[in-house]
């Protein structure tokens, strides 16, 4: 099962604050313990919602408003995609990120088999041509 882990925003994070060098190194012994677990698949954190958009779309038209945005606490300030047995190992993880505050959230990442019928062969082969592209990407550009 993977899960997508977001770690909310707050204000100070709106404000463009980064963090200690403490606090660096706190979740970089946390990432570090993910990583040996083969947990972690990807986490970063995100820029500031000033420096984002965000897209309507309405049919046909696609309306760009530029950030900042309100409610800093519902902004995700960065995330990380794990890969556990269970909602419940995902959630002791959780438990173990070094926050003095805050909040993240925790969402199941759909797998092929959640759609059932309607993921049909060749959508699921189209989605394993995607995996392999990507994968073939990372290789070639180091990104």
């Amino acid at each position: 099962m993977r899960f997508l882990v977001m770690v909310k925003g707050n204000k100070d994070y709106e404000a463009g604050a980064m963090p200690t060098e403490q606090e660096l190194t706190e979740m970089g012994k946390f990432n570090d313990e993910l990583v040996k677990a083969g947990v972690m698949l990807a986490g970063e954190g995100l820029q500031p919602s000033a420096k984002g958009a965000r897209i309507s779309y309405a049919g046909s038209k696609r309306t760009v408003r530029d950030g900042p945005f309100t409610e800093a606490k519902e902004l995700v300030a960065g995330f990380w995609i794990w890969q556990v047995k269970s909602r419940a190992e995902a959630l002791e993880w959780a438990k173990r990120i070094p926050f003095k505050e805050g909040d993240v959230e925790i969402r199941q990442i759909f797998e092929s088999e959640d759609f059932g019928a309607e993921f049909t062969p060749e959508l699921r082969k189209q989605e394993e041509q995607h995996r392999a592209a990507i994968a073939k990407n990372k290789q070639r550009t180091g990104r």
